[in-house]
């Protein structure tokens, strides 16, 4: 568990940049916010275009290998962003995201089926409350190491101060913020393929993969579509669709909130919501299952989110009194109310993924690899809902577009309820 907590802690770390990097882009590559947003979408596309291959690849090579295979494409991702930060072109920084994504989905398919199987399967959602301590515990340290080292001095870069600017200061700035991207990508290459020969090197035994039963003897095409015949597994893909999505909208949208409210150091504001995150997850690791079950915290966790969100799209957006009241103990710079509930989503946000995961892997026998792919598939939410929040922050408010959340927390609602005991498309199972 150990080890594959180092997994996660990378996976969280490179994931949980985008939130810095997204208003951090927008700077240098001059993008309004449904530009910018186009980050998450290059990112989380890959979960839906990889998956499928990636579940064949561990079929094929086994899951050590694969997490192996998946930290050398990760590193392929971040060597990309030299050109691309040398060029300051959008589109390769795009490519780049995309490629570190592909070997992310290789890691992920790998090792959240790893993380259910190792144990008891009433009580894998603590285990991966476990590991979630690791991959939201790196979004907590990213968003500071980033502001510290690309970050510093980019407050006084206000969209006013850089208009202000001729074209010819406009291309200087934007190419000396763009350089400051080589060095840390470069060091993240090197360090991916690193942990890829500890890995390589280790003793992690491979997990049984169940060969008998279920596949109607057709094989693997038989299996891959197999899974759409198990409502759980559907349902639970489309709950994680819309969990990511608001996830994805919470972690990495704050900064540009932030930004446009002038909250100071907006850079850091991922940090907030993936410190309630490890809460979340800490109480998951604690209470899962001895006080509560994982049907129970989806529910709480999706009464959760409706409460936050309702409390960012009517919250005032100058008032402090809420972070004043969590935070002001501890010497924390005042927030708008509206950014505080946006960082608590993270609290809300904590215990769905663990949830979800056995829930809706429960009864799979030989599908599981399949089904894990189309979980995995979810991730895609993290692509859609975060651009058409930026659409709809660009058209109207973006104080108001985040009521697009409201019905993807539903959506978790209804799956905690009645989707997660669905046994056939005919019923409810007893």
């Amino acid at each position: 568990m150990l080890f594959i907590g180092l997994m996660f802690f990378i996976l969280g770390f490179v994931t949980w940049l985008n939130g810095s990097l997204i208003p951090f882009l927008k700077i240098v590559c001059d993008l309004n916010n449904f530009q910018a947003l186009w980050v998450t979408f290059a990112f989380y596309i890959a979960y839906t275009v990889m998956a499928l291959p990636a579940a064949a690849v561990l079929g094929r090579v086994g899951y050590k290998n694969g997490m192996m295979l998946g930290l050398g494409v990760m590193a392929l991702g971040a060597l990309l962003f030299i050109p691309a930060a040398r060029t300051s072109y959008y589109g390769l920084f795009l490519l780049a995201l995309f490629t570190l994504a592909s070997g992310m989905t290789l890691m992920q398919t790998a090792i959240n089926p790893y993380i259910v199987c190792i144990g008891p399967r009433d009580s894998a959602a603590m285990r991966i409350s476990i590991m979630g301590l690791f991959n939201k515990g790196a979004g907590v340290v990213v968003p500071l190491v980033f502001s510290s080292l690309i970050l510093s001095g980019i407050g006084g870069h206000s969209d006013a101060a850089i208009a202000a600017l001729d074209q010819a200061g406009r291309a200087a700035l934007r190419a000396e913020l763009s350089a400051r991207l080589v060095m840390p990508y470069a060091v993240m290459a090197g360090g991916l393929l690193l942990v890829m020969l500890l890995v390589r090197w280790s003793g992690l035994g491979e997990i049984a993969q169940e060969r008998d039963g279920g596949d109607g003897g057709g094989g693997n095409a038989t299996r891959r579509f197999g899974v759409f015949q198990f409502p759980q597994l559907v349902l639970g893909a489309l709950a994680l669709f819309a969990y990511v999505g608001v996830e994805v909208i919470a972690g990495d949208t704050i900064g540009l909130y932030g930004r446009q409210l002038e909250v100071v150091n907006f850079g850091v504001l991922t940090s907030y919501t993936m410190g309630f995150m490890v809460l979340g997850y800490a109480i998951g690791a604690l209470a899962i299952p001895r006080f509560l079950s994982q049907r129970d915290a989806l529910l709480v966790s999706a009464l959760g989110g409706i409460a936050c969100t309702l409390g960012v799209v009517t919250g005032s957006p100058t008032g402090t009194a809420l972070s004043q009241v969590l935070l002001g103990w501890a010497g924390v710079p005042a927030l708008p109310d509206t950014v505080m509930c946006l960082a608590l989503l993270g609290l809300a946000n904590a215990l769905v993924w663990p949830a979800i995961w056995p829930l809706a892997l429960q009864g799979l026998g030989p599908y599981t690899a399949s089904g894990s792919a189309l979980l995995i598939m979810g991730i895609a939410g993290g692509a859609l809902l975060p651009i058409l929040y930026g659409r709809m922050s660009d058209a109207y408010t973006p104080q108001g577009a985040y009521w697009v959340m409201l019905p993807c927390y539903a959506l978790i609602l209804f799956y905690a309820l009645r989707g997660h005991r669905m046994t056939s498309w005919r019923g409810v199972g007893a």
